[in-house]
């Protein structure tokens, strides 16, 4: 764990990346048409018309003749850069898992986009709630993206949980088997995680990414997001990422004692009597 935890790099970087992703998020239509134009004429008028329609900023001519823009193309290279430094910035807090390991980093950045995400969404919000009861002003846009916001929180925080080793577990037997035992439990888990997300993705790809990312389905709303072109390519996304996550957290504690791992034998006494004197046992 890291002292320095909690720094202000730590709040910049996430919030460009941020910026930076939901910019080309937003503006993905134009770079469909200049990187992978599609080839029916009817599918390159109607993405064309979505880009012009939805477009941040009309009045800038595209690069060398296309249809996405310099600060489009500059929202997509600051992308990797941020991420990389976002992953050699974070620092593990007091309270996450400590034996952490360098390719838990984007992991651990993950996280601290997710954070950031959540508290986006309560300013949403209350900024929603402020205009509807205050001036009677509602918008046509905060529900629809405080949903869309919410869908990459609860992906994006799988993979962190995943990290964290803080999703649901089930200790009774694990805990009471022999470490070699234990071994087989945890290949066979990862192994039914790895067999999910193979046919997951393989049974899900062309409808996905064919249907509903290359044609940029929209939300068909006022405020009109694509939610469904981004949202679910990003849960195959996620899956895969999941996967990549439980393997690295299998090999990183394969040599990890009882009392690193955690578990039955890591739970703290005192917290514990505070649970029982709370309910009446003491």
């Amino acid at each position: 764990m890291d002292d320095d935890s909690g720094s202000f790099i730590e709040w910049l970087v996430p919030i460009a990346f941020i910026l930076c992703a939901g910019w080309a998020t937003w503006h993905t239509p134009a770079f469909l048409l200049d990187l992978l134009p599609p080839a029916s004429e009817s599918l390159t008028q109607q993405l064309a018309e979505l880009h012009y329609r939805k477009d941040v900023t009309p009045d800038m001519a595209g690069l060398f003749g296309g249809y996405a823009d310099p600060l489009d193309w500059a929202a997509v290279v600051m992308i990797p850069v941020l991420l990389i430094i976002g992953m050699r910035t974070v620092r593990c807090a007091h309270m996450e898992y400590d034996y952490w390991r360098p390719i838990d980093r984007f992991a651990l950045f993950i996280g601290r986009v997710t954070m950031l995400l959540i508290l986006s969404l309560t300013c949403i919000m209350l900024y929603e709630v402020f205009l509807r009861y205050v001036f009677e002003a509602p918008t046509l846009w905060a529900n629809e993206l405080t949903l869309w916001i919410a869908g990459y929180v609860f992906l994006l925080s799988g993979l962190y949980a995943m990290q964290q080793r803080c999703h649901i577990r089930i200790f009774l037997l694990y805990d009471v088997v022999p470490r070699w035992l234990q071994h087989v439990f945890d290949i066979i888990s990862v192994a039914f995680i790895w067999f999910f997300a193979f046919f997951m993705v393989f049974g899900s790809f062309k409808q996905i990414f064919v249907t509903k990312f290359y044609k940029w389905e929209m939300f068909g709303t006022a405020f009109d997001p694509p939610i469904p072109a981004t949202i679910q390519p990003m849960i195959l996304i996620m899956v895969v990422l999941i996967a990549i996550q439980a393997a690295a957290n299998l090999i990183a504690d394969w040599n990890l004692t009882a009392e690193e791992r955690g578990g039955l034998v890591d739970i703290d006494e005192e917290e514990l009597e505070a649970i029982k004197r709370s309910v009446g046992k003491v």
